[in-house]
């Protein structure tokens, strides 16, 4: 362990998949956690937008720092094909569109971070392009069956089936992909502790 956290650095996030990231990398954690509307100006690039709902999620969870020994984190994910930013689908059919868009392509995980202390806030993206083979309908269906991926931005998780058997290259980090760039979350931490 080289981080020198004085306390545990704050969660800002209900998701068990950063939360288990976090745990995995021995960074020690509490979670807090406020709600917000997920909104973002329409005309803003795409690959803006994770940061800019890191950075308003962390805005709105300020209130949990208490010292300057307290460092809050929020992040949020998007996967993005194209265009199209394809969100937590709402049921089974959504879910099964989604999947049938990402089949045998390319598409892209931003995961915008916001690390924020009473005296520095930092904020950065993790990028990872994911290459799935061809999905067939049975695959789709039993995927959507088994492992109901409805609180999951594309419809999947690449820890799980989906992710272990059909995708056959990553650009970019793993833990990205699940919801957290642990890689760049630890050396900013290790740059607000040290400056």
């Amino acid at each position: 362990m080289t981080l020198s956290l004085k306390k545990p650095i704050i969660l800002a996030s209900k998701s068990p998949r950063r939360q288990q990231l976090l745990k995995e990398a021995r960074i020690p954690f509490i979670v807090k956690t406020r709600s917000i509307d997920e909104v973002f100006p329409e005309d803003m690039p795409r690959p803006e937008v994770a940061a800019f709902l890191a950075e308003q999620k962390a805005a709105a969870a300020a209130v949990f720092l208490e010292d300057k020994y307290d460092i809050l984190l929020t992040a949020d994910s998007t996967v993005v094909m194209g265009d199209v930013i394809l969100n937590k689908p709402a049921d089974a059919i959504e879910s099964a569109d989604m999947l049938r868009q990402i089949s045998g392509r390319m598409h892209t995980v931003y995961t915008g971070v916001c690390l924020l202390s009473m005296n520095e806030k930092r904020v950065f993206t993790g990028i990872s392009d994911v290459y799935f083979d061809p999905f067939t309908e049975e695959e789709i269906q039993f995927y959507i069956e088994q492992y109901k991926p409805f609180d999951k931005a594309g419809s999947y998780a690449i820890q799980e089936w989906i992710g272990l058997c059909k995708s056959y290259r990553i650009e970019g980090t793993f833990a990205n992909i699940m919801g957290l760039p642990v890689y760049q979350v630890y050396r900013e931490l290790q740059a607000m502790l040290t400056g």
